[in-house]
C-alpha cells in the first residue's frame, strides 16, 4: 500500500515550511557564488574615498583583508605602478592621505619600484602588518583617460587615450596645440615643449577613432568635444608623441635668484619647505638645479634652521616629485646653481643715425661712431662685463655700473662687422658665476652720404631745432607780458 507523503502532511505545516525553504536556497546559493570569487591577489592594491576611480587612499590586501598602508619612503616611481596596476593612466600626484585613528592596524609596506612593473607585488617589497600610530596613509591620484607612454620621463611619451577599457593611440593628424595643453595639464604637467608624430614609437593597440576639439583651457581631456576623424587611416610613424615641460611646483626663495635658495616644494595648496639628510643633499640640489633648468650644482649650503619633509633622491630623477619622500621633518637646504645670473641683454645705439635694421641684425654705415651697450636686470651689486667679439681674440672689459656697462667704437670699418656678445661676471656666494648674451650680429655698409656731410647736416638741424624753440619762447613770454599790462 502506497502512502501519498504529500497529502498526508497537513496543509498549513506545508504553508509553514516554504519560508524556510527558500532561505536555505538563498544561503546555499550565496555561499556557492562565494566560493566562486577569488580573493585578490596578496598585496594587490586599490583606491579608496577618492573623488575618481583613480584616486583615494591607498589600501593593500594583506593576509585576508584591506587594510592602508602607513607612511614610508614613495615615489612617483611607486605611483606610476599603482596607476598602471589600476589600468588608470599618468601618476599625477602622491600626497598626504588621512591621518591614521591611533590604534587602527595598517600595512607597513616599504617598496622599491624602478617604474615599469605592471604591480606594486613585482617590486622589492619590504613589510607586513603593524598598527600606525600618529602618521598619514598614502593619496594617490592617477589620470583617468590618457597616459604618456614609452617616454624618458612621467612628462613625455606616445599619447594614448582610454576608450572602451582598452588604450589606444592618437593620430598625429587628430591633435593640435590646444589638444597638447590638455593632455599635458590632465597628466599633471607643465606647458607643452614638443609635439611630433612617431616620437615615441607606433604602440600595439588600436588608433583613437575620434578627432579632439579641445580650446586648450580645459581641465581634463575628457572635458573637450571630439568629432569623428576627418582621415580614414593613421599612417606608420604618425602616433602622436608628446613632449611637456616639468610642472612648476619647486622654488628656491631667499636667494636674490630663482636659481639660488631655499628648496621649496609646491604640496597639496601651499609651498613646504624641503627637507634631506646631510648625505642625500647633494642628489637632491642636483634634481632641483635640473628641473628648475638652472644648470649644475655650485653648492649645497649648511640647513637653515627650518625642517621640513624630507627627499631621497638618487640624483638622476629629471624633478623632485620623482624622488621617494617621507613626511618626517628633516634640516632644510639651500641650493645654489650654475645658472645664478640672469641673462645679460645687449644692443647698439648711434648719436648720428647710422645705423639701420637689417635681415641679419644691425648695420652701421662706415665710419659712424657707435655704442654697444650691456646690461642685466638688478641682482647682485658689482660685477663686470666683457665684450667679445667672434673671430677675434680683441676683447673689452668694464666694471658694472648700475648693472650696465656701455663700449664706444669712434668710427665702424669692417674690422668691426662680426658677432658681438657681453659676458657679465660676478663673485657671489663665495664662488664665481657668468652669463652670456645672445648674438649681435653686425653688418659694416657704405654710407650714401660722406660721414662728414652728415654730421654737418645733424648740427645744422640741432642749431635750426634750437633757434627756433628760443624764438618760440620769445614770441610766448612777450605775448604773456602784453596781456598782463592790459
Amino acid at each position: 500500500m502506497t502512502v501519498d507523503l504529500f497529502h498526508s502532511v497537513e496543509p498549513q505545516l506545508v504553508k509553514d515550511m516554504i519560508p524556510a525553504v527558500i532561505l536555505m536556497i538563498l544561503f546555499r546559493s550565496t555561499d556557492l557564488q562565494a566560493q566562486s570569487v577569488s580573493p585578490p591577489a596578496e598585496l594587490s592594491v586599490r583606491l579608496v574615498n577618492g573623488t575618481t576611480s583613480c584616486s583615494g587612499t591607498v589600501e593593500a590586501f594583506y593576509r585576508g583583508e584591506w587594510s592602508g598602508l602607513c607612511t614610508g619612503w614613495w615615489s612617483m616611481r611607486e605611483v606610476k605602478v599603482v596607476c598602471r596596476e589600476l589600468d588608470c593612466g599618468n601618476p599625477v600626484a602622491e600626497s598626504r592621505g588621512p591621518l591614521f585613528e591611533d590604534g587602527r592596524r595598517g600595512v607597513t609596506l616599504y617598496s622599491s619600484c624602478y617604474g615599469d612593473e605592471s604591480s606594486i607585488r613585482q617590486c622589492d617589497v619590504i613589510g607586513g602588518p603593524g598598527v600606525c600610530d600618529g602618521g598619514y596613509y598614502h593619496h594617490v591620484t592617477c589620470s583617468e583617460s590618457v597616459r604618456l607612454v614609452d617616454g624618458a620621463g612621467l612628462c613625455s611619451g606616445r599619447v594614448e587615450v582610454k576608450s572602451n577599457q582598452s588604450w589606444a593611440s592618437v593620430c598625429e593628424a587628430d591633435f593640435d596645440r590646444q589638444d597638447a595643453e590638455v593632455v599635458c595639464r590632465d597628466v599633471g604637467c607643465g606647458a607643452p615643449a614638443a609635439l611630433q608624430g612617431g616620437l615615441y614609437g607606433e604602440g600595439e593597440g588600436q588608433t583613437w577613432d575620434k578627432e579632439f576639439q579641445c580650446k586648450g583651457k580645459e581641465s581634463l581631456l575628457l572635458d573637450c568635444d571630439t568629432s569623428d576623424r576627418k582621415h580614414n587611416t593613421c599612417l606608420p610613424g604618425n602616433a602622436v608623441g608628446l613632449t611637456c615641460s616639468e610642472p612648476d611646483d619647486v622654488r628656491l626663495v631667499g636667494g636674490d635668484s630663482r636659481c639660488a635658495g631655499g628648496v621649496e616644494w609646491y604640496d597639496q595648496g601651499e609651498w613646504r619647505t624641503v627637507g634631506a639628510e646631510d648625505w642625500e643633499q647633494e642628489d637632491v640640489a642636483a634634481v632641483v638645479c635640473r628641473q628648475m633648468g638652472c644648470g649644475s650644482t655650485v653648492s649645497v649650503l649648511p640647513g637653515n634652521t627650518t625642517r621640513g619633509f624630507g627627499v631621497d633622491c638618487d640624483g638622476d630623477e629629471s624633478a623632485l616629485r620623482e624622488c621617494r619622500r617621507t613626511y618626517d621633518l628633516l634640516p632644510g637646504l639651500t641650493v645654489i646653481c650654475s645658472d645664478l645670473l640672469v641673462q645679460p641683454d645687449i644692443f647698439l645705439t648711434d648719436p648720428m643715425g647710422g645705423v639701420s635694421r637689417g635681415h641679419q641684425g644691425p648695420e652701421m654705415f662706415r665710419g659712424y661712431n657707435f655704442t654697444i651697450t650691456c646690461s642685466t636686470q638688478p641682482q647682485y651689486p658689482g660685477g663686470s662685463y666683457l665684450l667679445t667679439f667672434t673671430g677675434s681674440n680683441r676683447t673689452q672689459t668694464q666694471p658694472a655700473v648700475n648693472h650696465s656697462a656701455a663700449f664706444l667704437f669712434p668710427a665702424a670699418d669692417d674690422s668691426h662687422q662680426g658677432n658681438y656678445s657681453c659676458v657679465y661676471d660676478n663673485y657671489v656666494f663665495s664662488h664665481n658665476f657668468s652669463s652670456e648674451s645672445e648674438l649681435l650680429s653686425l653688418t659694416i655698409t657704405a654710407s650714401p652720404l660722406p660721414a662728414f656731410i652728415i654730421r654737418h647736416v645733424v648740427v645744422l638741424l640741432i642749431l635750426l631745432t634750437a633757434i627756433t624753440t628760443s624764438y618760440l619762447y620769445y614770441k610766448v613770454k612777450t605775448f604773456t607780458q602784453m596781456l598782463q599790462v592790459i
